[in-house]
């Protein structure tokens, strides 16, 4: 059993390679989803173009899809690949959205500003390493279990719910999604093999979550928890389990992605991750 606490470790050191590997688990997943979403519309309107070592995506009008990811770290891109997914996106009469890692080559956001890009916000990849395996940890009357296709419309349900009242720690998220359009995202998700969880509390449905394994790295997703269920343990419950099922399936680095100084962030420091890098979100209208 893992019994390292936070008193006698060492923070995870994320390198250059390390950061393109999680990048590329990330567009992966944004990959999964938006060609989900382009047999769901069935519009034609779509794209996912390969750019700079990362993807340009374009999945359904106001998707949390829609956005340019791990570009850099395969060279800065050219003019002429900027101009093509610019006037792509263009197309679709949607902003350019560029997350863009720190950690990337630095003439990229050079390139970026000078083309009319404009720094919006940012979000922060904590990451740990994983051991061979945990005891799940959970508070008093917390559950958490696997909550399986049967069940899928309750969890996106109950997901719903909870995002729709948001923690109010830290930063507030840049970006707020309709629920028809977080409903549909997150059907289009479920296309890239992400595994979900129901937290109960006394026995209630209180919250869930979702768990992506790629590449070794473990991409803890989608957590969130019923207002009145919030500080009572679910989401260190959530975190817990997830860490056992991805040191089970051989991960040896798991991310998680939050707002800056949100309560999110300060739970999983809490459980071991450390801060390895953040993105800035750069972004050009049409």
């Amino acid at each position: 059993m893992n019994t390292t606490t936070n008193t006698d470790r060492l923070p995870l050191f994320c390198d250059v390679d390390l950061a393109a590997r999680i990048e590329r688990a990330e567009l992966q997943l944004i990959e999964a989803a938006a060609r989900a979403a382009h047999r769901r519309t069935g519009d034609g309107r779509g794209f996912v173009i390969p750019v700079g070592g990362g993807l340009a995506s374009f999945a359904a009008d106001n998707s949390p899809f829609n956005k340019v990811v791990g570009l850099g770290f395969g060279g800065v891109p050219s003019a002429a690949e900027l101009d093509e997914i610019e006037r792509a996106y263009a197309g679709c009469a949607a902003p350019v959205q560029v997350e863009l890692p720190h950690l990337t080559d630095p003439e990229l956001g050079i390139v970026l500003t000078e083309r009319g890009y404009r720094l919006e916000s940012f979000e922060n990849v904590l990451g740990a390493a994983i051991h061979d395996s945990y005891e799940p940890i959970t508070a008093d009357g917390v559950q958490i279990r696997p909550s399986d296709d049967d069940e899928f419309d309750v969890w996106l349900e109950m997901m719903a719910d909870a995002v729709a009242v948001p923690d109010t720690q830290g930063v507030a998220w840049r970006e707020e999604f309709p629920r028809d359009i977080y409903l549909a995202a997150e059907r289009d998700a479920a296309a890239a093999n992400i595994a979900r969880y129901i937290a109960l509390r006394g026995g209630v449905v209180a919250g869930g979550a979702g768990l992506r394994t790629a590449e070794g790295i473990a991409q803890f997703a989608g957590a969130a928890t019923l207002a009145e269920h919030r500080r009572h343990g679910v989401q260190s419950a959530l975190l817990s389990a997830r860490l056992a099922d991805a040191a089970a399936a051989g991960c040896d680095v798991g991310v998680i992605t939050t707002q800056p100084g949100s309560k999110s962030q300060q739970n999983a420091q809490r459980r071991g991750f450390d801060l390895l890098y953040t993105r800035a979100i750069l972004v050009k209208q049409p």
